[in-house]
């Protein structure tokens, strides 16, 4: 597991103030689970890594209205289709093994 100093994180409330997001919203994407912020010295973080998923979950909920229960269900459909993906991806692999050369 990482730590908080071998990883890289980002303020959020430096977020906050940068993308014009509401703090509260982020809180309600943490306790639905969609992101993981860590306190440390009574300040507030998140892990570089999830940005991009932070970004496409604000923009969701900017742009289309989407709120935070759409959001869990249109992640969960999403990491589903991935996993779906990757199978199909390994059974076709598997199937190459069977086809004739040339």
């Amino acid at each position: 597991m990482s730590t908080m100093d071998d990883m890289e994180w980002v303020s959020l409330e430096a977020y906050c103030a940068g993308s014009h997001v509401e703090l509260s919203f982020i809180e309600s994407l943490e306790e639905s689970g969609l992101v993981e912020i860590t306190i440390r010295e009574e300040r507030r973080f998140l892990p570089a890594e999830q940005l991009p998923q932070l970004d496409r979950l604000v923009r969701l909920h900017e742009d289309l209205g989407i709120n935070v229960e759409g959001l869990e269900a249109i992640t969960h459909m999403l990491d589903r289709m991935a996993a779906m993906q990757e199978e199909m991806n390994r059974l076709r692999n598997r199937l190459r093994r069977f086809e004739p050369l040339g």
